[in-house]
């Protein structure tokens, strides 16, 4: 699946490096996590700055712990066409250049459940800014690394946010409130495109704000915002759709403890956590505007979006095919987005025309369907799409679905409709419990 980039190498950046970090798993705080099989090999200069270009599975490093460091194909393909996928969805993220098989078997235990067995083995090169994460931060905090600590913010905001002074409270203030805010929106996108990344571990935060660790993620298929892809986070279902917003809230939080021994006045820190809330808090309000065509969301608007969430989740409905067929009807009747909803689920369908007739009425039957259309795509990467591209790679060598899938992600508003028969289409019944389709672990 070749990716075409322009960049231009940088000679002087090519040191292989292999990262260092920590962070909290599951809201416990776990020490040292390795190295997140990760190797970086340097950066290259674009018009936009440097890249970080790193491998992921390559092999062992002195930070691996017990791990072999490598990765397999079936994590592989899904980290390669969702970093794709996620950026022409417009939704900050890590960008992937390339994906190659290495020829070796690598053992794993896909539900760690005691049935360890051989898996082809891959190699992704990624990119990004940096994969400086929360947790970078946090280990030399863990180890009383203060000075190290102080280094690698330096180094940080020297490299990738020059506009700011962080020798200062002020200046580590202001770069904390931009991380903030970045993180904020992007959690904003992935509660638009009803994206649900399974593992939000402050190890996970990316200090740029982008979409980092392709693991255990999904797309909200049914509507259920309490649903948690990840295996390991089915009992407490601490990282569910719902969570999102407020898991980054907590994130930021361990940032801003993390920085606590570089500030002259620790108490300057709260503002920035009461800020993220606010911010958050606004941004999903544009999401829903947007979503809606409701141009702004006013405050009498709220029991209008919490109405249609509970229809939502009282009926199995697909989300984004609701959203999508929502943008083209011309009357409020749910016979319009009728083909939204699972076989055998029994709607409301008084209850569903009667919200459809508010938001009909409050949009003056003229809801803003070109912007509904940038905010709620046609095309997402569910599953099933990308297990169906797993099972032809790894049984046959095909590779055709995935390159079929990187092409049709790269348009995921436009219609298409040449694809709208195989891929426009809910879960499929065979997907509904198939692990890596209604479940996954972060086996990888």
């Amino acid at each position: 699946m070749p990716v075409r980039c322009s960049v231009e190498a940088s000679p002087s950046r090519h040191a292989a490096l292999r990262p260092r970090y920590g962070g909290h798993q599951f809201g416990n705080w776990a020490g040292q996590l390795g190295d997140g099989r990760a190797i970086t090999l340097g950066e290259v200069k674009t018009d936009d700055g440097f890249l970080e270009l790193q491998l992921k599975g390559a092999g062992l490093t002195p930070y691996s712990r017990t791990a072999d460091g490598k990765a397999v194909l079936r994590s592989s393909i899904r980290e390669f066409l969702c970093s794709e996928a996620m950026h022409h969805l417009g939704v900050p993220t890590t960008r992937a250049l390339s994906l190659v098989t290495t020829g070796e078997a690598v053992v794993r235990d896909v539900l760690y459940n005691g049935n360890p067995a051989p898996e082809p083995g891959a190699v992704v090169c990624r990119v990004a800014p940096s994969f400086i994460r929360f947790g970078s931060f946090q280990i030399h905090v863990a180890d009383g690394h203060h000075e190290t600590l102080r280094a690698l913010v330096d180094h940080t905001v020297r490299h990738h946010f020059p506009h700011h002074d962080v020798s200062t409270d002020d200046g580590l203030i202001a770069w904390l409130t931009e991380v903030a805010e970045a993180t904020a929106t992007m959690i904003a996108h992935w509660m638009r495109v009803g994206f649900v990344h399974g593992v939000m571990n402050t190890d996970n935060m990316s200090i740029h704000g982008l979409t980092i660790d392709y693991g255990p993620y999904g797309w909200l298929e049914p509507f259920d915002v309490d649903w948690t892809p990840n295996t390991t986070d089915a009992g407490r279902r601490r990282y569910r759709y719902n969570n999102q917003p407020h898991i980054g809230a907590w994130n930021v939080a361990r940032l801003l403890e993390s920085m606590a021994p570089l500030m002259e006045d620790v108490g300057r820190l709260q503002p920035v956590l009461d800020h993220y809330m606010e911010f958050a808090m606004n941004a999903q309000s544009e999401t829903w505007a947007e979503k809606l065509g409701l141009g702004t969301l006013r405050e009498s608007d709220e029991p209008l979006v919490n109405d249609l969430l509970d229809l939502l989740g009282a009926t199995e409905v697909d989300m984004t095919l609701f959203f999508r067929h929502l943008c083209s009807i011309n009357e409020p009747d749910v016979a319009h987005v009728a083909d939204a909803f699972y076989e055998g689920s029994e709607p409301d369908t008084s209850a569903w025309n009667r919200w459809l007739k508010r938001w009909w009425e409050r949009v003056d039957g003229q809801p803003d369907r070109d912007g509904m259309r940038r905010a709620n795509p046609k095309y997402v990467l569910r599953n099933w799409m990308a297990q169906l591209a797993i099972d032809a790679a790894e049984e046959r060598g095909d590779f055709s679905v995935a390159e079929e899938l990187h092409e049709l992600l790269k348009r995921p508003y436009d219609e298409q409709p040449e694809h709208e028969a195989k891929w426009f289409q809910k879960r499929p019944e065979w997907a509904r419990h198939r692990v890596g389709c209604s479940m996954l672990s972060c086996s990888s």
